[in-house]
């Protein structure tokens, strides 16, 4: 056994702190140092596929709280059986999840164990186990980071600081921490009490229910590479202590003698004798094995088993020792100790099944993760509940259409299909999973979609099988290319490149080894190049330190061919030049449309066959092509971003201070600023406003996830994200990040505003949000409706108080004396308002419309108006969220045209300009049946109702205050001795008149709480009018301007009323004025006092 010492973590962490302090002492740039949170990243779903989940963990205490290891999407939780999940990882340090395990003795503890642990050719790397102790509200990395995937791990429920971890190990390299780790004090360190070899792992480690100190650990030897995949070796084995780990043997008896690849097995809990195990091995010696006397004796009961490389995963039923379930592509099972294995159905859900949870109190209930999300039974499979709401599709590609008023996202997908849907909907309810639909199934890949007709969309799936698909029809065509009957077979990439062309977008180049090209929109291909692959035959390439025999354990199962072209781009700038990338390192670039090509090889920095992910051409330069390099399919994870400024002879490395565990897939240049660029890589996305000189990760919104593929949609400005298991992300109008370095002196600054289209949102659904369809309704955020205001805010907005603590820190960091400030200068802090930024609307004829505040923050941000003008209500302290039902106070919406916006800050009550007044234009979305015919004559009249409403308004609230003047006065005569009772009589008919206006305003209450019907008072009028106006953009109806006319007539009336009112009242105050009586509402009285 080894054991990670104490004293060896405690060297490390002082390293480790050592260079931290190295890394903090080295100064930030300005750019480093620079806040971009304005920026935010918004996911458009969707959640109509979900994604792979890996691991369920079930609170036995309470069923209703789960939580999900999500393949490549991270954590996610619920506490309601699924009605709503919460991702509770997004900010740690790895987003591949291989499992979760709770505490069983305290329901608050939960351990996860990163990086995928599963075997395919997409699985993602983490960085050893994390726990939590309040739920995942918080996590704290416990180690193993090297282990890259971890299999297992297991709490002793007899004591929680006793967790076994079985640590799977690379599976793209040898090394790294592999075997069965054992903690005795909660992960403060860990003791390797099962080593295998450097390239084996343990994958599963099982307690016997009856005695903890039984033990159960499977052992797995495996390799992936781009180019094959091995799934067995000497070493995978099943082992068992019987002595809590201190000393182990291999189980024999009955199991395979030949080599064996991965093992799944479990412990029936109904009968803890007994063992299930599945095992893949050579010499057709795989199957479902089955021991009844602890391990001891195997028989092999059934040939049925399934691929290590994707499943392999075996769960008992929790009180049938018979009754065993097994992961699969189909889900199987058997109900008679393995003797028949069946299929147990799957109406109407996604196959490619990971794992299950078996209610105990219900055994006909389960909820089961698979490729396609969570889905939950509870009448034994015969019908399936998919659950909606987890938008955690792993995509492989992402593209752009240019439809108006808002583009599509399409993109293809781990094991879900090609997707399309908007980017955003006019909706209030966001973008919906009905929203989107499948452009053509399998898993999906590059998508294209012509840029001048919308409707016309290229989707694949694996291995090249295009598709030319029609919006319109919902039709699609096949249209992949075929080997001629001179050629040889072809060799296609799972993942295909395709493009239009730039310069004819009837045109298509797609590419297996060698390039094809149509002209007529695939209906017909010209090949275009010989095989540009280096043709190296896989089968000799030494894997674990060999060449592999052909009957090694999934021997090439579930990898592409290898030698084919994988990136593939045509110069914008220069019609029939052609880069173009294979997956074994060569780079092919011809300028004529594949007369003729030059081959280039052994790039300086790229080791030698490393897959070519991304070739970008130039936007700006027809001489400059991008190239993105990827090894981590040889565990090596390091960035490989390259630039040529000659037509790739000569290439530069522009990675620069990309982190090295960053492996880049792709790289989009900005359209309108060269040197802008923007990379994807295995934990997010980075961007360099310089070329590559300097890069600055864009996080905020963004959880840690791996970014596969850019898109920018050159319209709006937008750059939108592939990420491979949180599906699409977008930002909108990255454009301040062109002129990022100019900021350098600038104190403030409001960036171009981009034309804003001006609608009323829909609601399908009737209300707001989610309507009345449930919390578990998916809905994607839309962007605000309103002119987005970027700005960068670089000035010092502190109160007093925060300059006295900042002018106090060094003193008491130092622990010396710290001037008491002065009680007038305490008093100015105990006073003074908050500082505030202050965004001002005006119109083109330079009339202010709209005031807009702002809590200050450095750096970029962003501040929205929503084209309304300011609402004629009554003045409020504090705004209110509307009811389910109500709507916001607003004013009539904004003409189109031109606008303008200032900026100043407020700042111990004195104002200061710092941006002056900006333009920006606002245009109608003339997506109307019937639209006004004279705008201007629109607003004129809302404005009118504006105004009327706020002298409505008004008035409510002085009869209001009038009615508290009244009262009080009724109890001074009532109370206060030396008045004349008589007045009591004149109080009554000013009391009655109040009401009399009161009901002209409201109506009568003594009517309506009767349910009498009455006309519509004055205040109703109004508030019908509104009601019926303020969310269109048509014509006011005759019905409204009627209500107008005759709500302004009355009002007039009441005016005078009002008038009446309050002589009437302020005659009675007067008179007690004169009789010095206290204080009463509304007289601001000050008695004649003296000094006695």
């Amino acid at each position: 056994m080894k054991k990670i010492t104490l004293s060896i973590l405690a060297f490390s962490l002082c390293v480790f702190n050592y260079a931290q302090d190295k890394d903090q002492n080295k100064a930030k740039s300005a750019f480093e140092k620079l806040s971009l949170n304005g920026l935010k990243f918004r996911s458009v779903g969707p959640a109509l596929t979900a994604g792979r989940i890996s691991d369920i963990a079930v609170n036995s205490n309470n069923p209703k709280n789960y939580y999900l290891a999500v393949a490549s999407g991270g954590v996610w939780k619920t506490n309601n059986s699924g009605n709503t999940y919460e991702p509770i990882f997004d900010s740690q340090g790895s987003y591949s999840i291989g499992c979760v395990t709770i505490d069983p003795n305290n329901e608050h503890v939960v351990w996860v164990g990163t990086g995928e642990n599963n075997n395919q050719r997409s699985v993602a790397y983490g960085d050893g186990v994390y726990k939590s102790l309040d739920g995942g509200k918080t996590w704290k990395n416990m180690g193993l980071k090297s282990s890259e995937h971890i299999g297992m791990i297991v709490v002793d429920p007899n004591n929680s600081d006793k967790v076994y971890v079985a640590a799977y190990g690379p599976l793209w390299s040898k090394g790294g921490e592999r075997g069965l780790y054992l903690t005795e004090n909660g992960g403060k360190d860990w003791e390797l009490i099962l080593e295998t070899d450097e390239n084996t792992g343990i994958n599963e480690v099982h307690l016997d229910p009856r005695n903890n100190g039984v033990i159960y650990a499977t052992a797995h030897q495996r390799r992936r590479h781009v180019f094959t995949y091995v799934g067995g070796g000497p070493g995978s084995k099943i082992y068992k202590s019987t002595d809590g780990g201190e000393n182990w043997r291999e189980l024999k008896g009955g199991l395979p003698s030949a080599i064996k690849g991965r093992i799944g097995m479990d412990i029936s809990p109904a009968d803890p004798d007994y063992l299930y195990a599945l095992v893949e091995a050579e010499k057709d010696q795989q199957g479902l094995y089955v021991s009844k006397d602890r391990g001891e004796s195997w028989n092999k009961t059934n040939k049925y088993v399934t691929s290590g490389n994707y499943y392999q995963e075996v769960f008992c039923d929790p009180l049938d020792k018979d009754k065993v379930f097994f992961m699969d592509t189909w889900l199987h099972h058997t109900d008679d100790g393995g003797k028949t294995v069946v299929k147990t159905g799957e109406k109407s859900k996604h196959v490619d099944n990971h794992c299950i949870w078996i209610d105990p109190s219900d055994t006909d209930h389960w909820i089961v993760g698979c490729d396609g999300g969570v889905y939950e039974t509870w009448d034994h499979a015969n019908n399936w509940h998919f659950k909606p709401n987890l938008p955690i599709t792993q995509f492989y590609k992402v593209a752009v259409d240019n439809d108006y008023p808002f583009y599509n996202i399409y993109g293809g997908t781990q094991d879900n299909n090609s997707l399309g849907g908007p980017s955003r909907t006019t909706n209030n309810h966001g973008i919906l999973n009905s929203d989107w639909f499948i452009t053509n199934g399998g898993d999906g890949f590059e998508c294209a979609i012509d840029p001048k007709d919308p409707n016309i969309v290229y989707a694949q799936s694996q291995y090249g099988w295009l598709v030319r698909y029609d919006k319109v029809s919902g039709e699609k065509v096949g249209i992949k290319p075929m080997a001629s009957k001179d050629m040889e077979a072809l060799r296609w990439n799972w993942d295909a490149p395709l493009i239009i062309s730039p310069h004819n977008n009837k045109r298509l180049y797609f590419a297996a080894n060698r390039l094809f090209r149509s002209d007529n929109r695939g209906d017909s291909w010209k090949c275009i190049s010989p095989d540009l692959s280096r043709n190296i035959d896989r089968n000799e390439l030494k894997v674990m330190g060999r060449v592999q025999s052909a009957d090694a354990v999934m021997k090439n199962k579930s990898t592409t061919m290898y030698g084919n072209i994988v990136a593939l781009d045509e110069s914008p700038l220069q019609e029939d030049l052609l880069y173009v990338g294979t997956d074994d390192g060569l780079i092919h670039v011809s300028e004529d449309a594949g007369v003729s090509w030059n081959t280039i090889d052994n790039i300086k920095g790229v080791p030698e066959n490393t897959y070519v992910n991304s070739l970008v051409a130039s936007k700006h330069n027809s001489n400059r092509v991008y190239a993105v390099f990827n090894n981590h399919k040889r565990g090596d994870f390091k960035p490989y971003v390259y630039i040529s400024n000659d037509k790739g002879n000569t290439w530069k490395s522009v990675s620069n201070n990309i982190s090295s565990k960053q492996s880049v897939y792709d790289i989009a240049e900005d359209h309108i600023s060269e040197d802008l660029l923007f990379v994807g890589t295995e934990y997010g996305v980075y961007f360099s406003s310089n070329a590559g000189l300097e890069w600055k990760q864009l996080n905020a919104g963004l959880p840690t996830v791996a970014v596969r593929d850019l898109e920018i949609q050159e319209r709006e400005n937008d750059l939108i994200l592939a990420t491979f298991g949180r599906s699409f992300y977008v930002l909108d109008d990255y454009s301040p990040l062109r002129n990022i370095h100019a900021l350098k002196n600038e104190k403030a600054k409001i960036f171009p505003i981009k034309d804003a289209l001006m609608f009323v949102d829909a609601r399908p659904l009737g209300l707001r949000g989610k309507g009345s369809q449930g919390e578990s309704l998916y809905n994607a955020e839309n962007p605000p409706i309103g002119a987005v205001i970027s700005f960068y805010f670089n000035d010092t907005l502190r109160t007093l108080k925060e300059i006295r603590q900042i002018a106090e820190k060094d003193k008491i960091k130092n622990n010396l004396d710290v001037d008491y400030p002065s009680i007038d200068h305490l008093r100015k802090e105990d006073r003074e308002e908050k500082p505030y930024l202050l965004f001002t609307i005006f119109d083109d004829f330079g009339n202010e419309i709209r005031k807009i505040t702002l809590e200050p923050k450095l750096g970029i941000n962003r501040v929205v108006w929503d084209f309304r003008h300011t609402a004629q209500t009554n003045i409020k302290l504090k705004s209110t969220k509307p009811s389910r039902y109500g709507e916001p106070s607003s004013g009539p919406l904004a003409l189109p045209g031109r606008y303008f916006v200032s900026m100043h800050k407020i700042e111990q009550g004195v104002a200061s300009l710092l941006v002056d007044k900006t333009p920006f234009n606002c245009k109608w979305l003339d997506k109307l049946s019937i639209p006004a015919n004279n705008k201007e004559e629109l607003l004129s009249f809302q404005r009118k109702v504006d105004r009327l409403r706020k002298a409505v308004d008004a008035s409510g609230e002085v009869i209001d205050l009038d009615k508290k003047r009244i009262d009080f006065i009724k109890s001074a005569f009532k109370n206060y001795p030396g008045l004349d009772i008589s007045y009591l009589d004149k109080l009554n008919e000013i009391d009655q008149l109040r009401d009399s206006i009161s009901i002209q305003l409201y109506g009568d209450a003594s009517l309506s709480s009767r349910d009498i019907e009455q006309k519509e008072a004055i205040s109703s009028r109004v508030g019908i009018i509104i009601w019926n106006m303020w969310r269109n953009r048509s014509n006011p109806t005759s019905t409204n301007k009627m209500l107008y006319e005759t709500a302004s007539s009355m009002f007039e009336l009441t005016v005078q009323d009002l008038q009446n009112l309050d002589n009437n009242i302020k005659n009675i105050e007067n008179y007690l004025e004169d009789n010095q009586v206290p204080f009463t509402p509304g007289r601001g009285l000050i008695l004649n006092w003296n000094k006695e």
